[in-house]
């Protein structure tokens, strides 16, 4: 992280602490906190609207970049506050990666896909060095043998399901530490969507996965912990309950819980 300050390892990945998110007068979340463990998948889940994926866009600043918007409280990335003053969100994005809905490869060759992340961020390297970066990057998304033979052909050529893990691929080359995905399979089919999961179980080796998704099975089947958002009555996000995922499912804490993962409401 790019600060004044001396990072600091901490027993969590990310921490939320009483976190309020705000575009312009309408407060969008509302009194969040949440510890986010290492290496686990975390899958946030809860009716539309209730700002799962505003929380989610909070953990690597990305909400800096809707007009009006603004955070009260703090997350703490390696000991710090993301939102303190001397914090490069450009860093803090690098660190903290992240997977969009709809895959969205760039316009270049699958190769200029994966090699563009670190050349903007100061890519130092030979070409053969670039070259390692590059299989390494496809290797660990699990879609370099679809590609490898096809380096130079547009992002853009592949099916739904490698544009998205050339995306993750796209994450990975910048070596981040935790990896965020926004309901990455929503645009998929059934095999793209497991083929997914399947290496998120592989990422969790090495990175820490956060994941918005509406698929209750979904959440079940993937994920470690599970974070379940509701709206209160003025329409702002709250976090309801967060646990294990076994216990949210299973044995929730509290009824709202249980009536959103029964599909009684929402």
């Amino acid at each position: 992280m790019v600060t004044n300050g001396v990072e600091q390892d901490s027993k969590y990945a990310l921490e939320a602490h009483d976190v309020n998110i705000y575009y312009g007068n309408f407060r969008a979340v509302k009194g969040v906190s949440l510890n986010v463990e290492r290496q686990k998948i975390t899958a946030l889940i809860g009716p539309s609207g209730c700002g799962k994926s505003t929380v989610l866009r909070a953990f690597n600043r990305m909400n800096d970049l809707v007009p009006g918007s603004r955070l009260e409280g703090e997350i703490v990335f390696r000991g710090q506050n993301l939102y303190g003053p001397s914090v490069d969100a450009v860093e803090v994005r690098r660190r903290i990666g992240m997977v969009f809905q709809k895959p969205n490869p760039f316009p270049k060759s699958i190769y200029e896909n994966i090699a563009y992340g670190p050349r903007i961020n100061g890519w130092r390297g030979s070409k053969g060095e670039m070259d390692e970066l590059v299989e390494q990057s496809l290797r660990g998304a699990a879609v370099w043998d679809d590609v490898k033979d096809k380096l130079k052909e547009s992002g853009l050529s592949l099916s739904g399901g490698q544009q998205q893990r050339l995306c993750i691929a796209r994450a990975l080359a910048v070596e981040p530490e935790v990896i965020l995905m926004d309901e990455p399979c929503s645009a998929l089919d059934p095999i793209s969507t497991l083929k997914i999961e399947e290496l998120m179980f592989e990422l969790r080796r090495q990175y820490t996965i956060v994941i918005v998704t509406h698929n209750m099975q979904q959440a079940s089947r993937a994920s470690d912990y599970t974070a379940f958002f509701l709206m209160d009555a003025d329409r702002a996000g709250q976090l309801v309950e967060y646990g294990p995922t076994e216990q949210v499912f299973q044995n929730p804490t509290d009824e709202r819980t249980e009536e959103y993962i029964t599909g009684r409401f929402g």
